[in-house]
């Protein structure tokens, strides 16, 4: 059976610098999710956002925006956006984990509160024709959360719903609930996208055996940690090219160039290859040290000079 492999949007990292170097060196994603627009009661766009989404800056990549949010005003306002910008599908977030966003009724916190999510659906379905589609959790307290809401998102004609077998409160911690997933695709007529721990071929295997209905597969974490994956999975192999290292390298130093480009100062450059090289370290082959020895690295040219060592032991 075909499948289309999809990038799970993760904030503060996938933006589209990161979209256009995974594709350039590696590809195998075939649409890629941007990071959550948050307004926070203002209908303002921040720059940052619409950096992210100028279709000059995506303009070889498929990309789906996200908005994250629990007012029907603002889902309007940024679904009349995005239409402005081109884009004919908004993603609406409710599986977001993180407590300061849970602890304000939004991502995974709103799936219990099926009486809002009607209201900003029906209203999104009457006074706009963007496509909406939706990112969720099973719940944030319970997978009983999710089964409640199906009835309500039946009504809707939503594209798809990407569920990602966990939920919020457990934020990345614990197995994924499979037997929680297969409980939605048995209560919903919608068309369902899987998420959670595909984090190698081996695994994304398991996962197509487990569920054969399932032809849309969202990676999240495990694209930032092994952005060779979507291509290995596509092509059915357990093997990595013989010129990884030098291929990494690369897409390293377009995404540091990148940022060196776009943040201010060496701070910011260095906490966003630090945060990047939390993931990056797994594909080293003493993951530990890779990710210590990047820590140390408290200015910019030892930052590079450690780089250039960690990346030339491995060749």
């Amino acid at each position: 059976m075909s499948f289309t492999l999809l990038s799970s949007p993760l904030q503060g990292f996938t933006d589209y610098r990161f979209r256009n170097a995974q594709q350039k060196y590696f590809g195998g994603i075939d649409t890629f999710y941007s990071p959550y627009i948050r307004l926070n009661g203002k209908l303002v766009i921040k720059n940052s956002y619409h950096r992210d989404l100028l279709p000059e800056n995506n303009d070889t990549l498929e990309v789906i925006p996200q908005v994250i949010t629990n007012d029907a005003e603002e889902f309007l306002f940024v679904a009349r956006y995005v239409k402005e910008l081109g884009y004919k599908e908004l993603n609406w977030n409710l599986g977001c984990p993180y407590p300061m966003v849970t602890k304000s009724g939004m991502g995974s916190g709103l799936i219990s509160n099926t009486e809002k999510i009607n209201h900003i659906l029906d209203r999104a379905h009457t006074e706009t024709d963007i496509i909406v589609s939706m990112k969720m959790r099973l719940g944030y307290e319970s997978p009983q959360e999710i089964l409640d809401v199906l009835p309500i998102l039946d009504q809707y004609p939503i594209k798809n719903i990407a569920i990602h077998a966990r939920l919020g409160k457990q934020l990345y911690k614990g197995g994924v609930d499979l037997e929680g997933f297969q409980n939605c695709i048995d209560a919903t007529k919608h068309k369902l996208y899987y998420n959670g721990d595909i984090t190698s071929v081996a695994q994304f295997q398991k996962m197509q055996q487990r569920f054969p209905s399932i032809d849309h597969w969202m990676i999240g974490r495990g694209l930032i940690a092994d952005p060779f994956l979507p291509n290995m999975i596509k092509n059915n192999t357990f093997e990595y090219p013989k010129n990884k290292m030098e291929v990494f390298s690369q897409f390293h130093d377009t995404l540091y160039e990148g940022y060196c480009e776009s943040l201010s100062g060496a701070t910011h450059i260095l906490l966003k290859m630090h945060h990047l090289w939390e993931y990056f370290s797994v594909l080293f082959s003493n993951p530990h040290k890779v990710h210590k020895n990047i820590k140390k690295a408290k200015s910019i040219k030892n930052y590079e000079a450690t780089v250039k060592e960690i990346i030339a032991k491995e060749l």
